[in-house]
């Protein structure tokens, strides 16, 4: 198989499990995630206090605390494989592994940072609610992107989601509509 021919099959399949994805909905991201989160934060919380666990629920010192999907974030876990997936030129092997660094490094991140909300929330904390809003608008932005370019720089991948898919299938298609020579006979 020509090389061009198989770098397109490669992108249509890319770009194919994205679209499946998307379609069959991204709640899957919440399904797998949400008792991920859940149940680390209910443990370490459980460390300092008697915390009771009911579903997405936790109660700590008679503070709700519920754990809704924008605490779970799995639109921020679907990003990340959309970053994945629409960059060419990586191997399967180093395309999984990066997929699980990145998700599992977000995920950390992510019960790191309902444990220390929960913690401003039950000392009481005059801080909590705008410490809750400027990580909910901009830590979220900010864990997304440096869990990206921190995956780029550890697994040393060197294309540029979308665009790089892009370029080559313009080159790709100039080659395509270049007139042949034929030979005089």
């Amino acid at each position: 198989m020509k090389k061009g021919v198989k770098l397109s099959c490669d992108i249509l399949v890319r770009y194919l499990i994205l679209i499946v994805i998307g379609i069959l909905n991204v709640q899957i991201f919440y399904f797998l995630f949400t008792l991920l989160t859940i149940y680390p934060v209910y443990f370490l919380l459980n460390i300092f206090f008697d915390v009771t666990i009911s579903s997405n629920l936790l109660i700590v010192k008679n503070f709700p605390i519920e754990i809704v999907g924008a605490c779970v974030a799995g639109s921020a876990y679907y990003l990340l494989l959309i970053l994945n997936l629409s960059t060419p030129r990586i191997n399967l092997v180093k395309r999984i592994f990066s997929l699980i660094f990145s998700f599992t490094l977000l995920l950390l991140i992510n019960i790191l940072r309902i444990f220390f909300l929960s913690l401003l929330l039950v000392s009481g904390s005059a801080f909590f609610d705008i410490t809750h809003q400027l990580i909910w608008i901009l830590g979220s932005i900010i864990f997304v992107i440096s869990v990206w370019f921190l995956t780029v720089k550890i697994f040393r991948i060197n294309s540029i989601p979308f665009y790089s898919d892009i370029k080559f299938l313009l080159h790709h298609s100039k080659e395509h509509k270049k007139p042949q020579r034929h030979k005089k006979y």
